[in-house]
C-alpha cells in the first residue's frame, strides 16, 4: 500500500509540545515535502518542572520554543486549546464531554472545521494521563456516523513514542509502518533539538539515540533503514 501524500489534509494531535515530533516528526516532514497540508492540535501548555539539567521551563519559553518547530516543519497552523497552568498535565480533570467537542468542532483546527484527509493521535496505552485521555477524546470524536452528516477522515492513525513501553497493557506491534529517509530523520532530531527545554542526553526516551534507534528498530521491522510506527484505526480504502 501506498499513500500519496501529496493529496493529504494532516491533522495531529499532541498532548503537549513536542508529542507531535516525538510520535511523526519523520512523518510530518516527509508529507510535507510531498506537497501536503500539516496543522497540529496542542491540548495543552504550562509552565513544567522536570528532571531536566535546567529542572524548570516556562509557558513562554515553551510558545517560544513551538514557533520555532512550527517554521522548521512549515506548518500550515497550530492551536493550543486549553492554554495555561489549569490543565496542564491535568487534562484528566476536564470532562470527556468538553474535550471531545472541541476536538470534533469547537477550535479552529477542529475535525468540522479542518475536514482533514488523516488523523493522527496518541496511543491510549500510554501511561501519561494527558496522552491516555487525548486519544480517547480523537476516539469518540472520531466514531463511526453518516459520512453526509459528518466530517470522517479516511486514514486515522495512532502514533507511538518511546516513553510508552512503559505501560500496564500489552500493546501489538505497529500495524503501520512509514518509511523515512534520512532527511526525515534529521528533521526530526533537528525539531527536537529545537525544543531545548524537553530533549534530554542518553539515556533517555527523549534523547536523539533513543530517537534514531527506535526508526532503526521500526525500519528493521519492514526491510527499510528507517521507519515510524503507527497504529491504523481507520484505513478506508
Amino acid at each position: 500500500m501506498t499513500i500519496d501524500w501529496s493529496q493529504q489534509r494532516i491533522l495531529v494531535f499532541a498532548p503537549h509540545p513536542d508529542d507531535e515530533t516525538l510520535g511523526c516528526g519523520g512523518l510530518m516532514h516527509r508529507a510535507k515535502a510531498a506537497g501536503a497540508e500539516v496543522y497540529v492540535q496542542f491540548l495543552t501548555v504550562g509552565d513544567t518542572a522536570d528532571n531536566s539539567a535546567k529542572g524548570f521551563s516556562t509557558a513562554d519559553e515553551r510558545y517560544a520554543e513551538i514557533k520555532e518547530v512550527a517554521d522548521h516543519f512549515r506548518w500550515d497552523g497550530w492551536h493550543i486549546a486549553f492554554p495555561g497552568d489549569e490543565y496542564h498535565l491535568k487534562l484528566d480533570a476536564l470532562p470527556r464531554f468538553e474535550m471531545s467537542n472541541v476536538i470534533e468542532r469547537n477550535s479552529p483546527l477542529s475535525i468540522a472545521e479542518l475536514r482533514p484527509t488523516v488523523v493522527i493521535a496518541p496511543h491510549r496505552t500510554s501511561y501519561n494521563q494527558d496522552h491516555q485521555v487525548t486519544a480517547e477524546a480523537v476516539h469518540t470524536a472520531l466514531r463511526p456516523s453518516n459520512t453526509r452528516l459528518r466530517h470522517h477522515p479516511r486514514l486515522v492513525l495512532a502514533y507511538e513514542e518511546a516513553a510508552d513501553q512503559w505501560r500496564y497493557e500489552a500493546a501489538p506491534s505497529p500495524n503501520l509502518l512509514v518509511e523515512l529517509g534520512e532527511e526525515d530523520m534529521e528533521a526530526k532530531l533537528s525539531a527536537m533539538r529545537l525544543y531545548g527545554t524537553q530533549i534530554h542526553e542518553h539515556p533517555h526516551t527523549r534523547s536523539e539515540q533513543t530517537l534514531r534507534s527506535l526508526a532503526v528498530l521500526r525500519g528493521m521491522q519492514t526491510g527499510v533503514a528507517l521507519a515510524e510506527g503507527f497504529y491504523a484505526m481507520r484505513l478506508l480504502a
